[in-house]
């Protein structure tokens, strides 16, 4: 299978209220290369939503997105996208969504789907880099070794020795950062041993 590693700016935190506002996201084949990237500033049907906290957090303000196009726009063209790069397969199911904390990405995605009456076509299986680095920090734990107290995205970065660029979260920069984390903790699995 695929991997979709993905992250996404909202407006806030609550699907059907605040809104999607920039998709950033890496493919990669079934061994970790990556095959594309993809970065796409989306403008909110509801301004209400947009709140300062949300523009300090990702540093995108309204005049930023003027230009921006809406998200039914943006849904086919983000899955044309992965269709071209995932080998030809004009199917979604065999695309795996990773992420940090993944579950909430996906459910604002789910939600603009339905709202924009697509058909949700991805597999349901995800893999979220907050509870593998939980489980893999534990085990490095026990086996004598210093892991970071915080499952943030810069923490588990900052313990492989990658950091952001900038002090606002760009999509496209934190599923790259991501990514990077997920093919380290894959390179960890051959080092695990039990007895």
């Amino acid at each position: 299978m695929s991997f979709l590693v993905l992250d996404i700016e909202m407006t806030g935190p609550e699907p059907g209220w605040n809104e999607i506002i920039q998709i950033g996201a890496e493919f990669f084949d079934d061994n970790w290369r990556s095959l594309g990237t993809y970065l796409q500033n989306v403008y909110p049907e509801n301004e209400e939503a947009f709140s300062v906290k949300s523009e300090e957090v990702h540093g995108l303000s309204l005049d930023d997105l003027e230009d921006a196009p809406m998200i039914y726009d943006v849904l086919p063209e983000f899955e044309k996208w992965i269709k071209k790069l995932n080998a030809g397969k004009p199917s979604l199911a065999n695309v795996i969504i990773c992420g940090q904390s993944v579950i909430n990405d996906i459910n604002f995605l789910r939600f603009a789907y339905r709202n924009e009456k697509m058909k949700w076509g991805f597999s349901n299986k995800q893999l979220d880099l907050h509870t593998v680095s939980y489980l893999f920090f534990q085990i490095l734990e026990k086996n004598g070794k210093q892991v970071p107290r915080s499952l943030s995205l810069g923490s588990v970065a900052s313990y492989f020795g990658f950091e952001r660029e900038e002090e606002t979260h760009n999509a496209l920069e934190d599923a790259r950062l991501t990514a990077k984390c997920f093919k380290e903790f894959f390179k960890l699995i051959d080092q695990v041993k039990l007895v």
